[in-house]
């Protein structure tokens, strides 16, 4: 692909952010999200408490998505009674607004630490299986689908859109995931040894490496519950075991077609974005989208080299247009009534 075509275009609806912005956007950048045309729109989120008020649904079901991605924390069971864990997907899935869309819209996704039942859990969670079959069950995964063949939530989904696909990688940080090393002050964690420790295991980077260097598809998109790019705040990230996070980026770059990230579990939303150069043919998008029913609303502020427009720290969900034909991708930080916060686009 010509160079020409691998550039970064911002498009502003207010004043250009500032990488490394702390400030926090509380108004939206236009009335309303537009409609999707001629464009394969996915729609995702995370951080969900259904006893809290579920008030974003209607807004994804209006926003017409061909298919809601789950990026984890789908409940907070934080449990070690797998029957809890069952009853809570339940609940959730009984609401009558996300019963709506998930009648008409596929539903997929991954776990995070509070629906996998232990805050910042990883390897050592005694009833990991158990909890994988509660999420199985509820994402409705059939009982032949490869993902049941192996440890660990790690699967692929491939979606056709005309001539066009597009292939979600839904990762597992927490089934595998080593012991991580307890910060100072205000960082609850602080980086691993270089070289030490594990967020995959060695039979998901396997799959993940064949699955990116092998692909057919016109995007790629690797579902992260924890954020990738976003280096520098003290709670979890890839960046606590740093040579994993090396190697992702280092996977990514190997890519023979586009790849974007998504992550959740910080209760805040934001856009993290690494500018191609001679090594990385393409820009690399990790979109953050937290939370859909309680948000960070006291966030003030933390360093971030990589992001991009502000900060949005009220709940919202997250809108992914992917254009074809012009092979850009348009995103959207969405809020109540389908206000826009922030929105950027990226072309290829």
């Amino acid at each position: 692909m010509k160079d020409q075509l691998k550039k970064i275009c911002l498009i502003l609806f207010v004043a250009v952010g500032v990488f490394g912005c702390n400030t926090t956007k509380k108004e939206p950048v236009q009335s309303a999200l537009p409609k999707a045309e001629n464009v394969f729109r996915l729609s995702f989120g995370s951080c969900n408490n259904h006893i809290e008020p579920n008030e974003l649904w209607d807004d994804i079901y209006e926003a017409k998505p061909q298919v809601f991605v789950w990026g984890g924390d789908i409940i907070y069971a934080d449990t070690d009674q797998v029957d809890k864990i069952e009853s809570y997907y339940s609940e959730l899935a009984q609401l009558p607004s996300y019963a709506k869309l998930a009648s008409e819209v596929p539903i997929s996704g991954t776990w995070d630490d509070h629906d996998y039942g232990l805050n910042d859990g990883g390897a050592t969670f005694e009833i990991k299986d158990e909890s994988k079959e509660a999420l199985l069950r509820f994402l409705k995964i059939p009982e032949d689908h490869p993902v049941r063949s192996h440890p660990g939530v790690y699967h692929k989904q491939q979606i056709s859109f005309g001539s066009h696909t597009i292939t979600i990688l839904h990762l597992d940080t927490r089934y595998f995931r080593s012991e991580l090393t307890e910060g100072e002050g205000d960082m609850r964690y602080q980086p691993n040894v270089y070289g030490e420790g594990t967020i995959l295991g060695e039979a998901q980077w396997t799959w993940l490496s064949n699955e990116i260097q092998n692909s057919k598809d016109d995007f790629i998109v690797i579902n992260s519950s924890i954020q990738v790019l976003s280096a520098e705040h003290g709670f979890e990230k890839w960046n606590n075991l740093p040579h994993e996070r090396d190697r992702l980026l280092e996977l990514i770059e190997s890519s023979p077609i586009p790849v974007v990230i998504l992550s959740g579990d910080r209760h805040i939303s934001e856009f993290s974005l690494l500018n191609p150069d001679a090594q990385r043919s393409f820009p690399l998008l990790d979109f953050t989208s937290s939370g859909l029913t309680h948000s960070y609303s006291g966030f003030s502020g933390e360093p971030n080299a990589y992001r991009v427009k502000e900060v949005v720290s009220t709940t919202s969900f997250g809108i992914l247009d992917f254009d074809f034909e012009s092979m850009a991708i348009q995103a959207y930080i969405v809020g109540d009534q389908g206000e826009v916060f922030e929105s950027l686009e990226i072309e290829f």
